[in-house]
């Protein structure tokens, strides 16, 4: 059953992609559902748990039982309490049980999740199962108990919210363009905007409506063109990194708000702005204290008084020190701030520094029954190696149809028609099916 998570298609939802049937060949003390989704405007997780509590609850007993976990935890906020109400009479007298988290960002971080559901810490660079645990984002779990019952992963659960008419969750196809998207959520509000992907902290900004959904595509955001959030993602690496050299006054506001840091890795993005005016074999000693960095963002949008990109400074140098064969390892022994309760960001003081506030809307599911004229399915929708065609042009599929797998022994997971029809495109990046 475990290679059947890999045959049918089933990754990480929550964004990362990670293959599901090598998590399930762990052995862990701890599952954790991930439910906190922080990420200012994304509501996509809360509706999925209040809409289909049972088969996510399945999808965890079957990953516990994969792992032989004696445990399992469901890392949700404690504001959500209709999701957690929904959830309750499917975990009674069992070995499951809520963690319930504060309304603060990122909430959802991996580390800090674990931390707060069994007081573990990952070891510096490491994942979580080197503390026995293992973590899931809950429509991953959705998607597990769905295999169970011979079903792959054909539709992606996603909300669509901001600057749009009809804020709302709802499944659509894998391969739906984003433009169809925007549709669904009864058009944008203005005629020009810009569209974060996944989220405005950890997501990625697109001006694309033709790119489509993929298996680990939270939703979308769309913002009013002239945002100060648009406007600062349309600046180039060297603009920032000028803007930087010439700005930055070693507040340390950056790091002493870093989630990693507070949490006792070597995370210092204040020392990494040093870099910013060396090059590599200068400012390498100051680059190392990125390497540990989980790039949430904070740093950059919250912390930074003047307003300048330490986060990008971080990833940058991350991409430097990997080039230069340099790797950073944290000596000294992981141990909380004694200030990490206290510097934690609330949602809601986020989304005012973010200035997002007019836009925060509750996304409730819509059970739409929507099928595209075609769809494009991507074949890297996941970690590992692109996924191979085994249909040709012009062949008929049904929903469900294989029509990509990933070698025997290679990281990644098959590819399946979201939609009945025909093949009509097979490129190196993507299979197109008309309806």
């Amino acid at each position: 059953m475990k290679q059947g998570l890999k045959e049918l298609g089933v990754v990480g939802a929550g964004g990362a992609g990670f293959p599901t049937h090598v998590k399930a060949s762990s052995k862990a003390e701890y599952v954790l559902a991930n439910g906190a989704e922080c990420e200012p405007l994304v509501h996509k997780d809360v509706e999925i748990i209040k809409h289909f509590p049972a088969e996510i609850v399945a999808g965890m007993s079957r990953m516990m039982e994969f792992t032989g976990a004696s445990r399992g935890k469901f890392g949700i906020k404690e504001k959500n309490a209709a999701a957690i109400e929904a959830l309750l009479p499917h975990i009674e007298s069992g070995p499951i049980e809520p963690a319930l988290l504060g309304d603060f960002y990122p909430s959802g971080d991996e580390y800090e999740l674990v931390y707060m559901a069994t007081g573990r810490l990952i070891p510096p660079a490491g994942i979580p199962i080197q503390v026995g645990c293992v973590v899931n984002n809950v429509e991953t779990l959705y998607n597990v108990d769905q295999a169970s019952l011979n079903i792959p992963v054909t539709r992606k659960f996603v909300s669509v919210t901001g600057l749009v008419n009809t804020p709302k969750s709802f499944w659509v196809p894998v391969g739906t363009t984003f433009r169809d998207l925007i549709q669904l959520a009864g058009g944008a509000r203005a005629a020009e905007f810009g569209l974060f992907v996944g989220g405005l902290m950890m997501g990625r900004f697109s001006s694309d409506l033709d790119e489509v959904v993929t298996k680990t595509t939270a939703g979308l955001i769309l913002l009013p063109a002239d945002h100060f959030l648009v406007t600062r993602k349309n600046l180039p690496m060297q603009a920032m990194s000028r803007i930087g050299k010439s700005a930055c006054d070693q507040c340390s506001y950056c790091t002493e708000f870093c989630p990693r840091y507070l949490l006792g890795y070597e995370v210092m993005p204040h020392k990494v702005m040093r870099s910013l005016g060396f090059t590599l074999s200068g400012g390498e000693n100051w680059n190392q204290w990125s390497q540990l960095c989980c790039a949430c963002g904070l740093c950059t949008l919250y912390a930074c008084p003047e307003d300048l990109f330490p986060k990008e400074a971080c990833d940058k140098a991350k991409t430097d020190m990997r080039a230069a064969g340099i790797k950073f390892v944290q000596k000294r022994e992981v141990a909380v701030h004694p200030m990490k309760d206290a510097r934690r960001v609330p949602l809601s003081m986020l989304r005012k520094r973010l200035k997002v506030d007019e836009y925060e809307s509750e996304a409730p599911f819509e059970d739409i029954r929507f099928t595209p004229d075609s769809v494009r399915v991507l074949l890297s929708q996941h970690v590992g190696k692109p996924a191979v065609p085994i249909v040709s042009k012009g062949d008929k599929v049904k929903v469900g149809a294989a029509i990509a797998r990933v070698g025997q022994d290679d990281l990644g997971a098959d590819i399946h028609a979201s939609i009945a029809g025909t093949v009509e495109a097979i490129t190196d990046s993507y299979i197109g099916i008309r309806s």
